[in-house]
């Protein structure tokens, strides 16, 4: 629909029609990928150690992703006077990664194939959790791209090698990341409480060279000194775990702790990142929406994906129009 004819196509109210990321268009053919930015589903929970139920994350966050697209061009946002998701931005659906139950490497490798095709058309993979070892094999799929740094929105350090021989679930993957010559460091932010990692994991983490910042440091500091500690320029991977957020206002996932953050908190380091950084990637992980009735949960998800992908190509262009001018100047 074209930015001047709103009244004369279908109104498309959000509870109307399929519920698509965003109500974008569903594409199955993962060889034809077009688009600026490509969300995938990845309803895998057979990681997590206390509360399953992240498996129906993708499906809830889309369905909640409907309640802001009313089709009227974009989000407009009136404090920055900008038009953030404006329709020069293509996003596609690709629906969801095959998951074999009780198969993990199976659906391990399920999931780091449709990330591959995604970045293989060089577009943003954005991944629906599903539990937060989905970021095992999602960042698995970057082995053949440059070298990034990954910054770890959550309340726990998800920093354990092995226990019991298991070694992909939920409370593993930032050991695993750290372990690949492609991932240059970590910043791991909202760490807090009684939490996955004892105290060896965080002196490894740290050893290893990651940033370990709780919620209350990251007050103390403010969104734009804390994403100055990452550097600038750097390409950057996001990872959301949503029991990040206090459960007073996402209590929908399999371990929530109290203390954590509240929306703006996390959407201005959001921006920050995307004004200082090339965002290579992103997932947003542990919505299990059986423990929301409400839906607010599912709705805080889609809320701060939508904005996040609305600030990674507002700021991408800004840059890429200030280059090209330079360019005209020589």
């Amino acid at each position: 629909m074209s930015k001047h004819n709103y009244e004369t196509g279908r109104l498309n109210l959000p509870f109307v029609g399929i519920s698509t990321f965003a109500k974008k268009p569903y594409l199955q053919n993962w060889e034809e990928i077009n688009a600026d930015v490509a969300v995938i589903g990845a309803p895998f929970d057979f990681g997590t150690q206390f509360r399953a139920g992240a498996r129906f994350g993708p499906r809830a966050i889309r369905e909640a992703s409907t309640l802001f697209s009313f089709g009227h061009g974009g989000a407009y946002d009136h404090e920055d006077d900008v038009t953030y998701l404006d329709e020069d931005v293509t996003i596609i659906d690709l629906g969801d990664a095959d998951i074999v139950h009780t198969d993990t490497k199976k659906s391990h490798e399920n999931i780091e194939f449709g990330v591959k095709k995604i970045l293989k058309s060089g577009a943003l993979p954005i991944v629906l959790g599903g539990d937060h070892s989905i970021n095992i094999p999602i960042i698995n799929a970057f082995k053949d791209e440059d070298p990034f740094h990954i910054v770890q929105i959550d309340a726990h350090l998800d920093f354990v090698d092995e226990r019991h021989g298991v070694r992909l679930g939920h409370g593993n993957p930032m050991r695993r990341a750290i372990e690949k010559k492609y991932v240059t460091g970590l910043s791991q932010i909202g760490i807090r409480n009684v939490s996955s990692t004892a105290k060896e994991g965080y002196d490894e983490a740290r050893t290893r060279g990651s940033d370990i910042i709780s919620v209350r440091q990251q007050r103390d500091l403010g969104a734009i000194e804390t994403i100055k500690r990452i550097g600038l320029n750097k390409r950057v991977y996001v990872t959301i775990d949503i029991d990040a957020f206090c459960p007073s206002i996402a209590p929908g996932t399999g371990t929530p702790s109290h203390g954590g953050f509240l929306y703006y908190e996390v959407l201005e380091m959001l921006k920050e990142i995307s004004k200082m950084h090339t965002v290579v990637g992103v997932d947003l992980v542990e919505v299990a929406p059986d423990y929301d009735l409400s839906g607010s949960t599912s709705i805080l998800a889609a809320q701060i994906l939508m904005n996040f992908i609305g600030y990674i190509q507002y700021y991408k262009n800004k840059i890429q129009n200030i280059k090209n001018h330079e360019n005209q100047l020589q």
